[in-house]
């Protein structure tokens, strides 16, 4: 015989119990005060929604439809999934307790959200900026602890610049390189080989190809390398490939604002980052060999999926040189 089946809780009591949980959250969860004011807010909504329905005890169908209501008013899919799991949060909590018997939400999902595109540089402006390198005096930092020069900086993201273009890398990837192999580097450049082995994503480790323009910007940041580490530096600076004004591993940070000056130095409007310069090796390597496995394997994709999001870029650039090219795609003046 079935245990029997918890009685659907009143209005009033659902609302007591929404207080509770939210208690839950602040004294047992510990969420941040931000966190729990968006759970404030999705709750009330739910208890709103509740209110409207009346005696009937709220179940998939009726969250479905609020869901729905949700995206037709114009709430994004991203925002609706919060919702929707601020709910389903709420009913495990009370199923734990007792409360209710099933949980409306457990299955119901937000509508899929439209995937962007990535954001690529053109052919002209990805080598535009990879090869800008200008042609700084060696005048000395006005930062007091800083011994970096403005001809080191420049022959850094240079070098940056060069080697996230050449080999598609993730800016963690690209900061983690060290100087050479050990049993405890990340990463690091093999010279003979032309070669970058990297630690990407769920810990794997691949070897991607090194351009020769990338391995001489390399070769020159190399030669400013040394007056910027400091005596006594810990074993992570002295390993590490790039360093940063003060001696340390450069952070991934410092490589977004270093490219984006670089990038508007270089004369290029768009607001660049590393991971754009990811997208353009991508892209303009699908482009060129049509091998979209090969790309997977060179960007350190798991699936397949991932990496197919740049055939519809590159469908994008095709579909531009149809409009200029073709005679009958042409527009009317």
């Amino acid at each position: 015989m079935s245990a029997p089946q918890a009685p659907a809780p009143s209005l009033a009591a659902l609302r007591a119990l929404a207080v509770d949980y939210l208690a839950h959250l602040q004294t047992e969860r510990r969420l941040a005060g931000g966190t729990l004011v968006n759970y404030r807010r999705d709750l009330d909504d739910l208890l709103q929604r509740a209110d409207a329905l009346g005696t009937a005890p709220i179940d998939a169908l009726h969250i479905r439809r609020w869901a729905a209501q949700l995206h037709a008013a114009g709430m994004s899919p991203r925002a609706i999934a919060s919702r929707l799991s601020a709910w389903r949060s709420f009913f495990r909590w009370m199923r734990r307790h007792g409360h209710v018997a099933a949980n409306p939400v457990q299955d119901v999902r937000a509508p899929k959200a439209a995937r962007p595109l990535p954001k690529a540089l053109s052919v002209d402006q990805a080598v535009a900026l990879a090869a800008y390198a200008p042609q700084a005096p060696e005048l000395a930092n006005t930062t007091r602890r800083s011994t970096e020069t403005i001809a080191a900086r420049h022959a850094r993201v240079h070098a940056i610049a060069e080697l996230l273009y050449s080999s598609g890398l993730r800016v963690s990837e690209l900061t983690g390189l060290d100087l050479r192999a050990s049993p405890t580097a990340l990463g690091w450049i093999d010279w003979d080989a032309a070669e970058a082995t990297v630690t990407g994503k769920g810990n794997k480790r691949r070897s991607v190809p090194v351009g020769q323009p990338a391995l001489q910007a390399l070769r020159q940041w190399l030669e400013h390398r040394p007056a910027l580490l400091r005596p006594g530096a810990d074993p992570d600076a002295q390993t590490a490939l790039f360093l940063g004004a003060r001696g340390g591993r450069l952070t991934p940070q410092r490589v977004w604002l270093e490219l984006r000056a670089h990038a508007k130095a270089a004369g290029l409007d768009a607001r660049v980052h590393p991971h754009m310069l990811r997208h353009s090796f991508a892209s303009h390597v699908l482009q060129s060999s049509g091998d979209l496995r090969a790309v997977q394997e060179l960007l350190g994709h798991s699936s397949i999926s991932t990496t197919q999001v740049y055939t519809r870029l590159d469908f994008q650039h095709l579909a531009k040189v149809y409009d200029a090219a073709h005679p009958r795609a042409r527009k009317k003046p």
